[in-house]
């Protein structure tokens, strides 16, 4: 039995409580339109022609105007797992049909503009011809305004100017930014721990390095507004002054 002493002392001890913080992350939305099976169709042709467009995003599936049942929710959502994608959450969905093996409602997000999709049909297979250098970077010679998203899962992106809020940079190799970052960038993308992310003038909304990743409140603030390089040592990210 504790003695009053043991007792006062523990009711004397502050209780901690549970930090919470609000954070918000750009999501993209998926509005799949009826019939599913032709709408799955056009979303493979995506895929095909861009293998790494659904990598390191988070995805909204908006299923307003569809026929509900949540079988058929879930049938859906297995058929988007199978291609790579994961649903964070729902909406528009009935919530009597919400529960256990469903993903969360989802409800207020504040539309930032169309993403840019990557055109023109798959590639066919051709006859062999002489082996040309690989292109292992894209340049982008001109600002990313909010909500555009690049995506290049083959290697380095080089951006001539700078990154809006609400925009992101998905490289499979390094990202370099000759002006400011303001909004997301997702170097090693498909697993390179080596890649590095540049840019003149901090001030991003979140970065990330092969999974690995920090969100503004993060930061150091002595890095804020500076020319910063970005690495990984280990499992640790390190954020360093260019000058």
């Amino acid at each position: 039995m504790p003695s009053a002493a043991t007792a006062l002392q523990t009711k004397d001890q502050k209780i901690q409580p549970i930090r919470l913080r609000g954070r918000s992350f750009m999501a993209l939305v998926l509005a799949p339109e009826p019939p599913i099976a032709t709408w799955l169709e056009r979303l493979d042709a995506l895929i095909a022609r861009s293998p790494g467009f659904f990598v390191g995003r988070a995805i909204v599936l908006d299923v307003v105007g569809l026929p509900q049942s949540k079988g058929e929710l879930a049938r859906l959502i297995a058929e988007l797992h199978e291609r790579g994608i994961r649903v964070m959450g729902l909406e528009g969905a009935d919530p009597s049909l919400l529960g256990l093996g469903l993903p969360p409602p989802v409800t207020g997000g504040r539309p930032l503009g169309e993403v840019e999709l990557p055109e023109g049909p798959p590639k066919k297979a051709s006859a062999p011809r002489p082996a040309a250098p690989k292109q292992t970077s894209l340049l982008v010679d001109h600002p990313v305004r909010s909500g555009q998203s690049i995506v290049y899962p083959e290697g380095d992106v080089t951006v001539v100017g700078s990154v809006a809020s609400g925009a992101e940079i998905i490289a499979g190799g390094s990202i370099h930014i000759y002006g400011a970052l303001r909004g997301r960038a997702i170097a090693g993308s498909m697993g390179n721990a080596q890649a590095r992310i540049y840019c003149r003038k901090l001030e991003a909304e979140l970065i990330a390095i092969d999974g690995l990743y920090k969100t503004a409140e993060d930061m150091d603030e002595e890095l804020r507004g500076r020319a910063v390089q970005v690495r990984l040592c280990g499992d640790t990210m390190v954020m360093e002054s260019l000058g």
